[in-house]
């Protein structure tokens, strides 16, 4: 049995769960991106609390490591830090585009489609990357300033289903026919389900090694 910590303060709305071999079993979300702070160590406590579950009780910690807002990934990855390395657990670092694709992947049924997460990071621009139905990233992630023409040789092709919180952004500017939209359903479950994958591949991050993914020097986005 894992009990899994899973943390996301990557975006606007900052995440909080407590997953049992994947299965959410309690969740608290925090919709002000000021208060990720103090949301975070406020509510583990609560969280924990409420399922009757002490601390120690955990198998690992799972963070979101970027890209997304600045302030936001120093906090969750700090305090996973701090967890795993006061606990002596596994820390688990998964990609907050990932985790958005893994969610859109879960609402469709085509496996020749390519899915498109987006992070709005202000203006016309998004952080953004391509994965395939298997959740194999086939580009790296890039921050990108959109326009009609984005995505044009892969679209002319393929039928990409967009999602994410830039999502919107494209819709509004792009021609395709081969472009389709989605909306986030389960973000939290998704999270839960890659860290317990992850965990039972021992694939576990180093905790002094691991850091923000910014994929630009500095951030305005929080």
């Amino acid at each position: 049995m894992s009990l899994i910590l899973n943390i996301d303060t990557s975006q606007e709305t900052a995440s909080i769960s407590v997953a049992e071999n994947g299965k959410i079993l309690n969740s608290k979300t925090n919709s002000n991106q000021k208060d990720h702070a103090s949301f975070l160590h406020q509510n583990i406590q609560t969280l924990l609390k409420e399922l009757s579950l002490e601390i120690k009780q955990l198998s690992a910690v799972a963070v979101s490591n970027g890209p997304g807002s600045y302030t936001g990934l120093r906090v969750g990855i700090s305090s996973a830090k701090g967890l795993c390395y006061a606990l002596k657990i596994p820390l688990l670092a998964i990609g907050s585009l990932k985790i958005i694709a893994h969610d859109a992947i879960n609402q469709i049924n085509e496996k020749d489609a390519i899915v498109c997460p987006m992070i709005d990071a202000r203006r016309m621009e998004v952080f953004t990357t391509l994965f395939n139905y298997n959740l194999e990233e086939l580009q790296e992630g890039t921050a990108m300033i959109l326009n009609s023409e984005s995505f044009k040789p892969v679209l002319e092709r393929k039928i990409v289903y967009f999602s994410g919180s830039g999502s919107d952004k494209f819709k509004n500017v792009t021609e395709s026919k081969n472009a389709f939209f989605l909306e986030q359903k389960d973000i939290i479950q998704s999270m839960s389900e890659l860290s317990f994958l992850k965990y039972n591949s021992n694939n576990f991050d180093d905790l002094v090694a691991t850091e923000p993914l910014y994929l630009k020097e500095y951030q305005l986005f929080s």
